[in-house]
């Protein structure tokens, strides 16, 4: 049923209220009014609505507005909602943004507009600039993002630069939406596994003193490690006696060592500063150096390589000072203790302390406390957690690899039990396979290990990396080619994004050489100049310009289901579309026409299309270039 409202009186609504909240407020006047007419009329019985359900389809052939306010009062008019749809769409005021209603499956009431209307929202882009889409979802609330946490023992891998690229965003789109967002970064400094990494620094280190007093300079014992560390790995059956530092190495340190290169990285530097005075030292002293002057030097080259990938933490939280006793000598973790036993949570039983998971819904309760009083890793967990909440957060947000699923309940439970119910939430990361032309790539060439995060930086540049591991659900495996995303063709993604913004940027550099302006280095103000306050959006109405205008109209609503969802992955689609809708854009109208006002016009929708790509590339961490001579430049950066 559909109705185009010729006979009705026009509603008092201003005509130029073309943006979303003005639109939305428009159909809202529009249905109440033919409510009250139908009402009037002895066709629909009284009954008060307080939600009309107005919001934008995701299906042009369903109209560019729908309401659900028959479906919803069906119970209050004890009517069918297509009835009350028909009642309301025989009543409905004639509107000149509307085109027509038709009511559809159950009862919705699907909006179609005008060109005019449909097209407005390229001047609201214009109009509010960076704001845009922004919404207060969050209400200031503040909010706590753990995300990536590698162990300072060790380079990144490519797992934790995706999950730096899914928290960095979901951070940016929290705060796109009103929420008040802290960036945080665990330090696991503490634990069986950085004794392990002094020890095995130590032990590299004595290699070095040991291949250097036997006549090789340095870099030639770093040579002999690492050829020996190749026969070790090429050494598939464990026939062949040709590694004997690396058997050396794993003799005296066992299976848990880190055997790495930059184990002897480290080691070096420290031959390099003190030559062998460190053997002078006792060995327990001289394992503390090199544990925390390694700590250090990895923890530095995390925090670099992150940089690298425009990632930035407001806090980077130390795991030893949860066990760091205060004024009144209580830590972290006993503290965490005690808010669960007044809760009655912990019991003791056979000497350990345990946790009443299965309180929770946990298979079996957990040892928070060992009989030799050694603390276990999920009592420092909580403790942590319980931290957060003493920091005054509203919302915990933690990134885990998909191997941690097992522990979400676990910790939820925790965070429950403390009083604090459904404020945990765990979205986890799953793996990246790395690929050229299609086949697995597992070895690097350099290092002849598994290729590390700062890698793959360097070898495709932070945008190509990001764009690609924000591609698919954190929930999926990402498949990345690296020949793919240094191709400089369509079928890069993130090519063709930036193409698309690039473009438009040439376009209005080319519009104002034609209109004598010469200093374009703000293209905002250029666009500004170039477009003035009020083009005439009425002109557009190419199937082509309406279909980027719907697509642009979708922005805000976009971001706000990546923030309620956690779901960053969205913008890389939603990026992807807004360039494809550019290019069809541009095929199908010429935007440098000889009708100026027709001209003023399309090159609004590129302005508009200019600035939303660009915010949108900002929250997945990918820069905008004006250019692809600048995109080139920032790649090999």
């Amino acid at each position: 049923m559909k109705g185009m409202f010729m006979n009705q009186e026009s509603t008092a609504v201003a005509s130029n209220s073309y943006d979303d909240r003005g639109m939305r407020a428009r159909i809202a006047g529009l249905v109440s009014c033919a409510i009250a007419q139908a009402q009037a009329a002895g066709e629909l019985p009284e009954f008060e609505v307080s939600d009309f359900g107005i919001e934008r389809t995701n299906d042009a052939q369903k109209g560019d507005w729908t309401s659900t306010v028959a479906m919803r009062s069906s119970k209050a008019a004890h009517r069918a909602p297509r009835d009350i749809a028909a009642a309301i769409i025989a009543h409905m005021p004639a509107d000149e943004a509307v085109v027509s209603v038709e009511a559809a499956g159950p009862g919705f009431l699907n909006f179609s507009l005008a060109p005019e209307a449909i097209c407005g929202v390229f001047g609201q882009v214009i109009r509010e600039g960076a704001d845009f889409g922004r919404c207060n979802d969050g209400q200031g609330k503040k909010v706590d993002v753990e995300f990536v946490s590698a162990n300072p023992v060790g380079p990144m891998h490519v797992g934790h630069g995706r999950w730096a690229a899914l928290g960095d965003s979901m951070c940016r789109t929290l705060e796109f939406c009103g929420w008040d967002v802290t960036r945080e970064f665990y330090i696991n400094d503490a634990g069986n596994q950085m004794n392990t990494f002094a020890r095995s620094i130590e032990k590299r280190y004595r290699q070095i003193v040991e291949l250097v007093a036997g006549g090789k300079t340095v870099d030639e014992a770093l040579e002999t490690l690492e050829a020996d560390r190749v026969a070790a790995l090429d050494d598939a059956d464990g026939t062949l006696d040709t590694h004997p530092l690396t058997d050396d190495f794993a003799g005296e340190l066992g299976g848990d060592a880190y055997g790495g290169s930059y184990i002897w990285d480290i080691a070096r530097v420290f031959y390099d500063q003190d030559g062998t005075a460190p053997l002078d030292m006792p060995v327990e002293e001289r394992l503390h150096d090199f544990r925390e002057r390694g700590y250090q030097a990895m923890l530095a080259n995390i925090k670099d390589v992150l940089a690298q990938c425009g990632c930035n933490f407001d806090v980077w939280f130390s795991e030893r000072t949860l066990h760091t006793p205060d004024e009144q000598g209580k830590t972290a973790v006993t503290r965490a203790f005690d808010k669960l036993r007044a809760a009655d949570k912990l019991y003791e039983a056979e000497g350990a302390l345990w946790f009443r998971t299965t309180d929770y819904g946990d298979d079996k309760d957990r040892v928070l406390m060992k009989s030799d009083g050694s603390h276990t890793y999920f009592a420092s967990d909580i403790a942590y957690h319980s931290n957060k909440f003493d920091r005054g957060f509203d919302r915990l947000i933690d990134i885990w690899g998909a191997d941690h699923h097992g522990y979400i309940a676990r910790m939820q439970a925790a965070v429950e039990a403390m009083g604090h119910k459904g404020q945990l939430d765990v979205p986890l990361g799953q793996l990246v396979n790395l690929l050229r032309a299609g086949k697995p790539v597992r070895m690097s060439k350099r290092k002849g290990t598994m290729i590390t995060f700062e890698e793959l930086l360097e070898m495709v540049g932070r945008d190509a990396t990001r764009f690609t591991l924000l591609s698919r659900s954190s929930d999926q495996e990402v498949d990345f080619d690296i020949d793919v995303v240094t191709r400089q063709s369509s079928d890069n993604p993130v090519f063709y994004v930036q193409y698309a913004h690039a473009r438009i940027c040439s376009i209005l550099r080319k519009a104002a050489e034609q209109a004598g302006i010469a200093d374009t280095s703000d293209l905002d103000a250029t666009a500004h100049a170039l477009i003035g306050d009020d083009p005439n959006l009425a002109l557009l109405t190419d199937p082509a310009e309406l279909a980027l205008a719907r697509h642009l109209a979708h922005f805000g609503e976009t971001v706000a289901g990546c923030a309620k969802d956690l779901a960053p992955f969205r913008l890389t689609h939603y990026a992807t579309g807004t360039a494809a809708a550019f290019h069809g854009f541009y095929t199908n109208c010429h935007v440098l026409t000889d009708d100026a006002e027709l001209t003023r016009a399309r090159l609004a929708a590129c302005d508009a299309a200019r600035r939303v790509l660009a915010q949108t590339l900002s929250l997945i961490g990918v820069s905008a270039p004006v250019s692809m001579e600048q995109r080139g430049e920032e790649a090999a950066q």
